[in-house]
């Protein structure tokens, strides 16, 4: 927490390089169909397809590997399932004991994950401030130290990595990013695309479920503001709030945040699946769902990057989000421009 932003900055392409044939290099994906509704350039960063299943295994990896080399035997982390999944996964490449804890309303899909991975897996409480407590109890009885999921400098700087290398593609590919868009939770993913793209004139935007928008609520009060979090299909991004790193990283910088709701991000579901053919969670197709609705004219030499951050999605829910108004793809209903 006392690192400088400057520090934090300098950590994202140091990361990028410590990461290198450890992660996957996760392909760009791009639709005909979702430019013409975006009215843009719509390049797709396709996390989901990450070791893990999210983006998250490069913030975990990064922050494990340094406690590893440090001399800790294990670490604890404490999610609604990404980031416990991914922990869980690099403490297993570096020979650490790992301890999650989970809400008592977790994904089965990620509870599975992580004793796949071969965490000890410990159930808390349905709200971030239950499984804080759990979290630090168990740090405090264990000695092992808890890897925050997005209040963690390491974190952080490999979240970043995934935007990092979605701006070097588009500038490889002969179409440098315009705006970058992340979908946000405890704000670690935004920070992050935030710091990847300093001085480069890239607009950054957060996405939020609606009534799980502590990050626009702490930007236009100055200062972080708890929510309750509303109910949503985007399970990871309902924290009660917005960490204090990632706050102070972007609280004077980032462009702005968008707000949808729950039918824009079916719709991006949709879109993902039929139109990518690859499967994101709620939570990962949220940014689509965000940067369908940037406040900007329609401009087809505009270029925006979406980070896809994760695919770990039950399949009552696939079959649940693909049932309804199946006819609003070819129309471009439920998303807009």
């Amino acid at each position: 927490m006392t690192r400088s932003v400057g520090q934090v900055r300098a950590d994202v392409e140091e990361a990028s390089r410590w990461l290198a044939g450890r992660v996957v290099r996760t392909p760009v994906l791009r639709s005909p169909v979702i430019d013409e509704l975006a009215g843009a350039r719509v390049l797709l960063k396709a996390e989901n397809l990450q070791n893990g299943g999210s983006y998250k295994m490069r913030g975990a990896l990064r922050a494990v590997g340094r406690l590893a080399a440090a001399g800790h035997s294990g670490v604890i982390a404490q999610s609604t399932g990404n980031h416990a999944v991914a922990v869980a996964l690099a403490a297993r490449q570096h020979g650490l004991a790992a301890t999650v804890v989970l809400p008592l309303d977790a994904a089965p899909t990620k509870v599975d994950r992580a004793h796949a991975a071969g965490a000890r897996v410990v159930f808390a409480g349905t709200g971030v401030e239950e499984r804080v407590t759990v979290a630090d109890a168990l740090s405090d009885e264990s000695g092992h130290p808890v890897v925050d999921a997005y209040d963690h400098p390491d974190v952080i700087a490999g979240q970043g990595t995934a935007s990092l290398e979605l701006i070097e593609e588009a500038e490889r590919a002969g179409t440098p990013l315009d705006a970058l868009v992340v979908p946000v939770g405890g704000g670690g993913g935004v920070a992050g695309a935030f710091l990847a793209a300093a001085g480069s004139g890239i607009e950054v935007y957060g996405v939020e479920p609606v009534g799980c928008d502590s990050l626009a609520r702490s930007l236009a009060a100055g200062v972080r503001v708890p929510v309750a979090p509303a109910p949503t299909i985007a399970d990871g991004l309902r924290p009660s709030c917005v960490g204090e790193l990632p706050f102070a990283i972007v609280r004077n910088t980032l462009r702005g945040v968008v707000r949808v709701d729950d039918d824009e991000i079916a719709a991006a579901f949709r879109l993902i699946l039929t139109e990518l053919k690859v499967l994101a969670e709620p939570s990962g197709a949220a940014g689509l769902a965000g940067a369908l609705r940037l406040p900007s004219e329609r401009d087809r030499q505009r270029t925006v990057g979406v980070v896809l951050t994760g695919g770990n999605v039950e399949a009552a829910l696939v079959a649940r989000l693909m049932a309804p108004r199946s006819a609003d793809l070819a129309t471009g209903k439920g998303a807009a421009a």
